[in-house]
């Protein structure tokens, strides 16, 4: 085999840690699960005030789109090359750089008096968001020993689902006593506390070898990325055969294949081409696409289950799927899950983890119906599986890539992330429309446009029924993909292991 350019040039060193890990590593790390608890909390809270926004904005539900849109479509294109340079320039001084940008994004985001301008400002904070998703996982890899840094990342991920749970519970809170744009404003202390912290403690590191910036590389990830996305999130609502979708994936699909070769071809590029024929890398980035896949479309499919058919109230619904999030926690913040993660091998975790997290669907899918017990049950069990499964999918890619490249292992991470969830949203949305639609007049082929439809409590009861049964098949396709997705990264890891010590 060929070796790629950056195994035939001449590196410098790589700094490894102090023997026993940074002297004040866990201080740090508490700072940099700070800096992320600000970004995943943000991706969550708009959601509660829309209804605020709608009524003293006078915003429009294309603008309410764009206000949740702007932010993920911006972070998720630039996570690629917010990693880079990162590495490039310093994971620090990045650090530093994406509180900065959150922080004034937030500023101008709480204070704005149009759509336009909250726009603008969503759109803001997405740069720095992607700069502190990627350094951060990238800081803490430095900084521990790689016997503790399987506790460390179940920490990272166990602080991104208290913020997922948290976020529509800390809008409502605010919300009940502020106005809605003290849901951008509580960030500013925060972030100026880790921004502080991190100037203080977090010790510099990047690349030593000084690769050249890849702009062109750049540029066509970010159009990639951001296109990909933006064709997953309008599929649902326009249509998977209407022109914007069409168009957009198309442009995603010819520039990612002409971003894939152009970093083949060039001596520094962002993503050695290269990673992908290493099985660990691929197992991981496979199991992770497929962990996200299953939470993200099943809470998205969940959320509207219990509002429309159990009939909570938003926060009582979010209150209800916390305990997803709350299993995530408790098995990683006790450091439960990086022991049995150790024990077990990453191989074994994953594919344990992830059949656990398909157990769970599918209690969900059969058992939903029948009241919040069954559903408690599946949260429960998809909880465990990804406390578990998660952290070690997210250290096999990090492992799989040389720790000069660390910003860019946190890039690809959060655009597995990214992708993942908005794939499972997508793909198991549109199983449940189409299961539904199949069920019931296609004039009435959504849930509360059916309700409002409905002339008898006979005809509620078969609306009812209808959603539930696409819920039942989506979940369970969930189910089957991560089960197999989770024996396929397992075997891959276990492979490259074996060939490891051989």
């Amino acid at each position: 085999m060929t070796a790629s350019p950056q195994e035939q040039a001449p590196k410098a060193p790589v700094p490894a840690p102090p023997e026993g890990g940074h002297p004040q590593r866990w201080l740090i790390l508490g700072v940099l699960c700070l800096a992320v608890l600000t970004v995943v909390l943000d991706n969550t809270v708009l959601n509660v005030a829309i209804p605020s926004l709608t009524r003293e904005l006078g915003a429009s539900t294309s603008d309410i789109q764009w206000m949740i849109n702007a932010y993920s479509l911006v972070q998720s294109g630039l996570l690629l090359t917010a990693g880079s340079t990162a590495d490039r320039y310093g994971r620090k001084k990045m650090l530093a750089v994406g509180l900065a940008l959150f922080g004034a994004g937030s500023l101008v985001a709480g204070l704005a008096d149009s759509t336009g301008q909250l726009i603008a400002a969503r759109a803001g904070m997405g740069v720095g968001g992607a700069l502190l998703m990627t350094t951060v996982l990238a800081v803490a890899i430095q900084i521990f020993t790689p016997e503790e840094q399987p506790k460390a990342i179940g920490i990272w991920a166990a602080v991104n689902s208290l913020g997922f749970a948290a976020g529509p519970l800390l809008g409502g809170f605010l919300l009940d006593h502020f106005w809605w744009g003290a849901i951008f404003l509580i960030n500013l202390p925060v972030a100026a506390l880790a921004l502080v912290a991190v100037v203080v403690l977090v010790p510099e590191s990047k690349n030593p070898q000084g690769d050249r910036p890849d702009l062109l590389g750049a540029v066509l990830s970010t159009i990639g990325m951001a296109s990909l996305v933006f064709a997953i999130i309008s599929g649902p609502e326009h249509g998977w055969t209407s022109g914007r979708v069409l168009l957009t994936a198309t442009v995603a699909v010819l520039v990612l294949a002409a971003f894939a070769y152009w970093e083949s071809r060039i001596p520094y590029p962002m993503i050695d081409m290269h990673f992908f024929r290493n099985r660990q890398f691929t197992g991981a980035v496979s199991g992770g696409v497929l962990i996200t896949f299953g939470m993200g479309g099943s809470l998205f499919l969940l959320t509207q289950h219990m509002q429309f058919v159990l009939g909570y109230e938003p926060l009582e619904a979010g209150l209800r799927t916390a305990p997803l999030a709350l299993m995530i926690v408790a098995l990683n913040f006790t450091g439960v899950a990086a022991k049995w993660a150790t024990r077990l091998g990453n191989p074994v975790a994953i594919g344990l983890g992830m059949a656990v997290m398909a157990g769970g669907l599918a209690a969900i899918a059969v058992l939903a119906s029948g009241g919040y017990a069954g559903t408690l049950l599946g949260l429960v069990l998809i909880g465990t599986g990804a406390a578990v499964a998660s952290p070690a999918m997210s250290h096999a890619i990090m492992s799989a890539i040389p720790p000069e490249k660390a910003g860019v292992g946190g890039g690809i991470n959060g655009t597995v992330a990214e992708f993942g969830t908005g794939l499972g949203v997508a793909v198991l949305g549109a199983l449940l429309n189409s299961r539904f639609a199949a069920l019931i007049p296609v004039t009435a082929a959504s849930l509360p446009g059916a309700l409002a439809a409905a002339g008898s409590a006979e005809e509620r009861g078969r609306v009812m029924d209808a959603f539930s049964s696409g819920l039942e098949t989506s979940l369970l396709v969930g189910a089957l993909a991560v089960l197999l997705g989770g024996l396929v990264a397992g075997a891959l890891l276990r492979r490259a292991e074996r060939a490891d010590t051989a």
